[in-house]
C-alpha cells in the first residue's frame, strides 16, 4: 500500500512537470520562432501554466463535481444508510470522513475525488443506492475509499484539468494560425503547433490514463475487499453496474476515469477494453474477486 501511495505521489509531481515543461515550450515557440519577441510569451506561458496548476490542485475536484452534477449532502438524515457506510469503512481504515454528493442519474456508478484524504469527496448516483443492498454498496464505497486511501485521486484529478489545458492552448493556436491574413508567413506555424497540441494532449493524457487506471482499479478491487473482508460484495456489485448496461446521462471524457466503470454504454466498454478504456474489463475483475472469495 505504502509503495502505491508513493507511486503515485512521484506520478502527479512529474505530471505537474511535464505539464509546465510543455506549456513554457509553446511560449518559447512563440516569443523566439513565431513572433520574435522574445522572452516576454515564456513568461506569460509559465505564469498561466502555474496558474492552471494551482486551479487543478485546488479546485480540480470541484470541476469534476460540477462537471458530473454532484450535489453535497451535509445531513446524515438525507441518506443515512450511505452516510453509515462511508462512516464505518472511515473508522475502519482511519481516515476522515469524505464530502458525500449524490448525482440524480439512473446509472449505478460512483468516483471519488480530491488532492489527499483531508480534502476528498465521494459522489454516487441515485441508481446506485437504488440498486444494491447494503453489502453490493459497501463493496462500491470500500473501492472508493481505497482510492482515497492510495492518493489515487490527486493524480487522475490533476489529468483533468492540466490536459484540459493543453487542448484549450491547442484551439487558440489554431485560432490564430487560421485567421491571419494571407501572404503571412507564420500564420502555417501557428496552425502546426495547435495540431500538435491538439493532438498530443488526449494522447498525453490518455497515455497517463492507461498507464495507471487499470492497474490501479485491480488495486483498488482488492484494497476494497480486504477492508470489508467480503470480496463477494463488490463482486455482485459489478454484475449488477454490469448488467445495467446505463450510460450515464452526464459525463464528459475528461472525468470517465474517474467513475468505477466506464460511464458510456456496456457495448462500447467491452468492445475497447482491450484497446483505449481506462477501465479494466468488467468481467475480469470480478473473477479477480471471485478468486478472493474462494481463497479464503
Amino acid at each position: 500500500m505504502y509503495s502505491q501511495i508513493d507511486s503515485n505521489k512521484r506520478r502527479s509531481w512529474i505530471l505537474i512537470f511535464l505539464f509546465i515543461g510543455l506549456i513554457a515550450t509553446a511560449g518559447w515557440v512563440y516569443g523566439y520562432v513565431v513572433t520574435d519577441s522574445g522572452y516576454v510569451p515564456l513568461i506569460i506561458a509559465l505564469v498561466i501554466s502555474c496558474g492552471m496548476t494551482l486551479v487543478s490542485w485546488y479546485a480540480g475536484d470541484k470541476i469534476a463535481l460540477s462537471t458530473s452534477g454532484a450535489v453535497e449532502i451535509t445531513d446524515r438524515t438525507q441518506f443515512p444508510t450511505l452516510w453509515n457506510v462511508i462512516e464505518n469503512l472511515c473508522i475502519t481504515c482511519g481516515l476522515p470522513m469524505p464530502r458525500i454528493y449524490i448525482i440524480k442519474d439512473a446509472s449505478p456508478n460512483a468516483f471519488a475525488t480530491g488532492r489527499d484524504p483531508q480534502h476528498a469527496s465521494i459522489a454516487v448516483t441515485t441508481g446506485l443506492l437504488l440498486s444494491m443492498d447494503r453489502t453490493e454498496l459497501e463493496g462500491v464505497l470500500a473501492h472508493e475509499i481505497s482510492h482515497i486511501k492510495d492518493f489515487d485521486i490527486r493524480l487522475m484529478m490533476l489529468v483533468i484539468v492540466l490536459v484540459g489545458t493543453l487542448t484549450i492552448i491547442g484551439h487558440q493556436f489554431l485560432f490564430f494560425g487560421f485567421g491571419r491574413r494571407r501572404g503571412q508567413d507564420d500564420g502555417g506555424i501557428f496552425a502546426i503547433i495547435g495540431l500538435a497540441f491538439l493532438l498530443l494532449s488526449p494522447l498525453i493524457g490518455q497515455l497517463i490514463k492507461l498507464a495507471v487506471s487499470r492497474r490501479r482499479e485491480y488495486l483498488a478491487d482488492a484494497s476494497g475487499a480486504l477492508l470489508t473482508r467480503y470480496p463477494e460484495g463488490l463482486a455482485r456489485a459489478l454484475e449488477k453496474i454490469r448488467d445495467a448496461a446505463i450510460p450515464m446521462q452526464r459525463t464528459s471524457p475528461a472525468t470517465n476515469h474517474l467513475w468505477i466503470s466506464e460511464p458510456s454504454s456496456a457495448n462500447v466498454s467491452q468492445r475497447l477494453a482491450g484497446l483505449f478504456s481506462t477501465h479494466p474489463p468488467i468481467n475480469s475483475r470480478i473473477k479477480r474477486l471471485r478468486a478472493m472469495e474462494d481463497n479464503r
